[in-house]
């Protein structure tokens, strides 16, 4: 995806050796690299750590990557960019790296930050954090973001964030970041297309992560409405359910509607993931915080409604197949708007036509975020950055 400004050079067929750092190898940030890398004409080498103690991780993964990194160039690496995450301090990185490591462009691609990212208590904000995400992003050659609500919403909070220091604040930094700023969304796989749907009550999907930003309070109890009105359904709920410090909600919610739960909790292989996305009629989310929704957008490509609400990146991401339209897809975020739209599917479905015709719809929404698209797009934005 070039954007303007950027050279035009043709570079179709140049391999560049890019240097991946990982400190969070796993979820959505194993999922990006792990989509790209394979369909990418690029030679990576990949230095990653485990998905554990994600504030250990940021605070020691430039030594222990740096170190690393160094290993890698004795042992006959080379490389002609740097990409890492925004789990990276890139700037404490480069301080620590080799000479010919030091040098190279760098592209950070933020998956989350730590200004925006929710805590639930004001207590748990971490400047040193917040700070990080900056120095990582004035460091890299282009800041990557997954969604221009994320851009957006990042820098503004960066410009307000700087202002509340007690002086030398430096606010033409923020400028410097938009302007090597890009939007680059994350890839998704290929969903088998759908057969016909298997009779019986609508299945209600919820696949995000087991944690308060994402509102499982409100998704409970807009079906504890729908139950209340005697509106049949089945339930899948799987996610990020770690089974350690799961919200309360959770264990209530599975004790209430044992009797209509096809599947609970965490899918250990992506084969046993996409079986039950391909079984949902509807995928909800309720999510207070969301900078893309790849869990979502997933479980549309493999042929489930989405009933998401129509804030943060959702509109951006589900938005381009109802431009200039109602938008069927979205609701106000409100857990009884959520169970009169859940009741009209329920509807749809007794009439065996949930997507009124259209079945393709939700496919066509999100088919722009296939990897066999992005990869060479992105590929080829990497090889005018050297």
């Amino acid at each position: 995806m070039p954007e303007a400004g950027e050279p035009l050079r043709e570079s179709r067929n140049y391999v560049m050796r890019v240097l991946a750092l990982e400190p969070y190898y796993g979820g959505s940030h194993r999922s990006f690299l792990d989509g790209w890398i394979g369909r990418s004409r690029h030679s990576w080498t990949l230095l990653t750590l485990p998905p554990y103690k994600w504030k250990w991780r940021m605070r020691h993964s430039a030594v222990t990557l740096a170190a690393r990194a160094a290993e890698a160039l004795a042992g006959g690496g080379g490389w002609d960019l740097l990409f890492c995450s925004d789990m990276l301090n890139l700037a404490e990185f480069l301080g620590l790296a080799p000479g010919p490591v030091r040098v190279l462009p760098g592209v950070v691609y933020f998956h989350e930050n730590q200004l925006t990212y929710p805590v639930e208590h004001p207590s748990e904000f971490d400047y040193h954090f917040a700070f990080s995400n900056m120095t990582t992003a004035l460091a890299a050659r282009e800041v990557w973001f997954n969604s221009a609500f994320h851009r957006d919403s990042f820098l503004e909070e960066l410009l307000s964030f700087l202002h509340r220091m007690p002086d030398h604040r430096p606010l033409e930094e923020v400028e410097r970041i938009r302007a090597k700023s890009r939007v680059r969304y994350p890839g998704i796989e290929r969903f088998p297309e759908r057969g016909k749907r298997r009779g019986g009550p609508l299945r209600i999907l919820w696949a995000a992560r087991w944690e308060y930003d994402k509102a499982p309070e409100t998704f409970f109890r807009a079906l504890e409405i729908l139950e209340s009105e005697g509106v049949d359904f089945r339930l899948s709920v799987v996610g990020g359910g770690n089974g350690r410090n799961t919200l309360p909600v959770f264990e209530r919610s599975k004790e209430r509607f044992n009797g209509r739960i096809d599947h609970w909790g965490f899918r250990e292989t992506r084969d046993e993931y996409a079986e039950v996305l391909a079984g949902a009629d509807v995928v909800v989310s309720a999510a207070d915080h969301e900078f893309f929704g790849i869990s979502v957008v997933e479980a549309v490509a493999a042929g489930a409604y989405p009933l998401v609400p129509k804030r943060l990146a959702y509109p951006e991401v589900l938005g381009g197949e109802e431009e200039g339209k109602k938008g069927p897809f979205f609701y106000d975020g409100g857990e009884k708007e959520l169970a009169v739209r859940l009741a009209e599917l329920s509807k749809r479905t007794e009439k065996g036509d949930l997507w009124e015709g259209d079945s393709l719809r939700g496919v066509r929404a999100v088919e722009r975020f296939y990897w066999d698209t992005l990869a060479p797009e992105y590929d080829e934005t990497l090889s005018r950055l050297s």
